[in-house]
Formats: C-alpha cells, sequence, structure tokens
C-alpha cells in the first residue's frame, strides 16, 4: 500500500478524488461528515508545501444541474479548512487547465461535479486523461467509490506514477483488514438488515474468518421459517429459504456458531406507537409481523457482544427508525460500544448501520466507522475494488 507518508508533496500540484456527496439542503451542507474525513489528506498535502485539486461527485445529475453543483459545499470546506479555497466551474477542458495552472503552493482548487459528464461513469479513456493532465500526483480518497470502476477513481491512476492511497482510503482497508485478516479472536459479525439475499455473499466469504454471526432484523425470519418456524405476515424470502438451510451446514461444518433471535417485538400495524407484544420467534401469529429483537433476544445478543474481541456490524436488528421498535438495535449498538471501552475492536458499516449509530449518538463509542456502504459490503463479500487494484499497477 503506497500512502502519502511516504512521500513529500513540495511544490507538486495533487489531484485528490474525494467524496463530497453529502446531503445537501437550500444550497447549504447537512451532513460534513465525508468532508471532514478528507481533511487529514488535504493538511498533509498543504503541510508538504503542495497544491490540492479536488474532484468529486454529487448525486446523480443528467447532464449539468444546478441543484447538483459542488460550489454548494465550497463555504463548508472552507470552514473547516480554515482558508478560502478556489472553484472552478468545470473538470476538464481549457477552463479547468488554466485554473490548476494559476494554483500556487499552499491553496485548493475544486473542479465542478465530475458525473455533469457521462464520461465519468463510464470510464472513458480521454476524460480520465483530460483529469490527469491538471496535475503531477493522484491521491485515492474516496472509499465510497472505490467499488466504481469510473474515470476518476479507477481509469485516471494509469495515467501518474506518483498515485497514493489517502489516509482516508488507507484507515478503510485496515479496518476491514482487521475484521477479516488478522482480528483478534473472538471475531464477531452482527448482521441484520430485511433481506438475506442482499447479505449472502458476505456470509459465504467471513463464514470461516469468524468465530460468531449474530443474525438479526428481517434477515433472520427466513432462517426462522426454513426451520420449520410460523413467522406470522413477517417479512422473508421464500427464494432463500433452501440457502438459509446451508448457511446453517455450512455453519456447523466449519465450527462457526450462527445466533438467530429467540423471540421478538411484533404488530399488527407497521406505524409508529402500534399495539405491540413479545413472542417466541417461531410461534408468532398469523395477523402479527415481527419489527424488532425481543428482550431475550437482546440479552443473549449483548452476552455475544460483551465476550468478542473484533465486532463487525452491518445492519439493523428491527426497523429502529420508527421509536417503537428501536430498542433492540439501539441495545446493540450500545453493547458494541461497551465492549470496544474494554478493548474490542469495532466496525460497523452500511448506511442503515451508520445511520444507526449516528441517531443514537454511538459514533465516538466504536473503533471505526465506515464511510463506504456498496464499497465496504463488496470487501467483505472478498472482492478486489477496482479503486484499489488500480494504485497499485
Amino acid at each position: 500500500m503506497k500512502t502519502i507518508n511516504d512521500f513529500s508533496f513540495k511544490e507538486k500540484k495533487v489531484l485528490i478524488r474525494v467524496d463530497f456527496n453529502v446531503p445537501i439542503q437550500k444550497g447549504r451542507v447537512t451532513d460534513s461528515t465525508r468532508i471532514k474525513s478528507a481533511i487529514p489528506t488535504i493538511l498533509k498535502i498543504l503541510q508538504d508545501g503542495g497544491a490540492c485539486i479536488l474532484m468529486s461527485h454529487l448525486g446523480r445529475p443528467k447532464g449539468f444541474e444546478k441543484r447538483f453543483s459542488l460550489i454548494q459545499i465550497k463555504s463548508e470546506l472552507d470552514n473547516i479548512l480554515g482558508i478560502k479555497t478556489k472553484f472552478c466551474e468545470d473538470c476538464v477542458g481549457s477552463v479547468a487547465e488554466e485554473a490548476s495552472k494559476k494554483l500556487s503552493v499552499g491553496e485548493v482548487l475544486i473542479l465542478e461535479n465530475l458525473r455533469f459528464y457521462k464520461e465519468e461513469a463510464s470510464g472513458d479513456e480521454l476524460f480520465s486523461k483530460k483529469l490527469s493532465q491538471l496535475a503531477d500526483c493522484y491521491i485515492n480518497d474516496a472509499f465510497g467509490t472505490a467499488h466504481r470502476p469510473h474515470a476518476s477513481t479507477t481509469v485516471v491512476a494509469k495515467y501518474f506514477e506518483n498515485k497514493f492511497f489517502g489516509k482516508l482510503l488507507e484507515k478503510e482497508v485496515l479496518a476491514i483488514k482487521k475484521v477479516i485478516s488478522n482480528g483478534k479472536s473472538p471475531v464477531l459479525a452482527v448482521l441484520g438488515g430485511s433481506k438475506i439475499s442482499s447479505k449472502i455473499p458476505i456470509v459465504e466469504n467471513i463464514i470461516d474468518k469468524v468465530d460468531d454471526i449474530i443474525i438479526g432484523g428481517g434477515m433472520a425470519f427466513t432462517f426462522i421459517k426454513a426451520l420449520g418456524g410460523k413467522i406470522g405476515l413477517s417479512i422473508h424470502e421464500d427464494s432463500m429459504l433452501k440457502k438459509s438451510l446451508s448457511i446453517l451446514k455450512l455453519a456447523g461444518e466449519k465450527n462457526t456458531r450462527i445466533h438467530l433471535p429467540v423471540d421478538v417485538v411484533c404488530a399488527k400495524e407497521f406505524k409508529e406507537g402500534a399495539a405491540s407484544k413479545v413472542f417466541s420467534i417461531n410461534l408468532i401469529p398469523d395477523e402479527y409481523e415481527g419489527l424488532d429483537s425481543g428482550p431475550k433476544s437482546i440479552k443473549k445478543f449483548k452476552e455475544i457482544i460483551l465476550s468478542s474481541s473484533t465486532i463487525l456490524w452491518n445492519g439493523p436488528v428491527g426497523v429502529f427508525e420508527i421509536q417503537s421498535f428501536s430498542k433492540g438495535t439501539k441495545e446493540i449498538g450500545m453493547a458494541i460500544a461497551e465492549s470496544t471501552k474494554k478493548g474490542a475492536f469495532s466496525l460497523v458499516g452500511g448506511g442503515d448501520s451508520v445511520a444507526a449509530v449516528k441517531k443514537f449518538k454511538l459514533e465516538n463509542d466504536v473503533s471505526y466507522v465506515s464511510t463506504g456502504g456498496g464499497a465496504m459490503l463488496e470487501s467483505l463479500e472478498g472482492k478486489i475494488l477496482p479503486g484499489i487494484s488500480a494504485l497499485g499497477k
């Protein structure tokens, strides 16, 4: 892994792929987490005596759309960095080349939204080459898009001799490696969410790398039904019943313990304030739907979490967005935080899990919160991400 710590960027213009795909309302950034994550890499370049050219996408525009312009993140970045950045109204061509040429040591230039050009997502060679002509070195610090073979994340790297992992990308890769490759035993994966089909590749890849797997949320009902349980109206996937049984069999062969919920909070209506009851997870009445982990399940899961030394959390164990059914996910998060405090390494990733730790204000109480949903999932599936492999070529 070629990191920016191994190089001096003095008098170098550095093209950095950042992930500034942040939520914006009325022209203002409402969550600056991703912007803050890029700051250590930017500061390293500036402290070395170099200049930064930042490129990113924002949303999914169809051609040039003002509402997706990256000018909207400029004031937020200025405030966080403590300097006035420059903005270029294009990301390639004569305007971008002139802006790059005028850039002085210690300055930061933000390029306009890469996805205003369809060539970005298609990985177009000429577009990639035009981007490369703006700088002397290339850094990828956008883990959230490292699974995309786009021009700015993958193809552009071939035009640089000096190309590096940014500080964020380095931390993401090492955090996943710490869980999957060299995690201190016992290693636990807490997997939740609604669909087992989206998690099958992860389970199959990690099943011989972890000691325990907690399966919660909606995906647990598919396992319970496959085992002959009555799940009422609970979400499940009939097409995955045989696969569920094969996973349980594989876990037995690998000596990996799979833990399923034993009870569940149920309601007849999927809404805030709905009257709820607790049932054994395999004895849910026909008119009820399972919406959260029950008290016995929470107790069981917490004991496993508190006895683990390495923890991966991907997916909630209930409908945490609705207050009435958020207790299971909150308790899981608090147990992971407690285990972390006692010395465990904990990695949280996936959109819903990250949203949960933020909702319950636990993001500073776990070891690492991943910035990349899809990229993290593909890493956990054992895939080599194109944005990462491009840095080694």
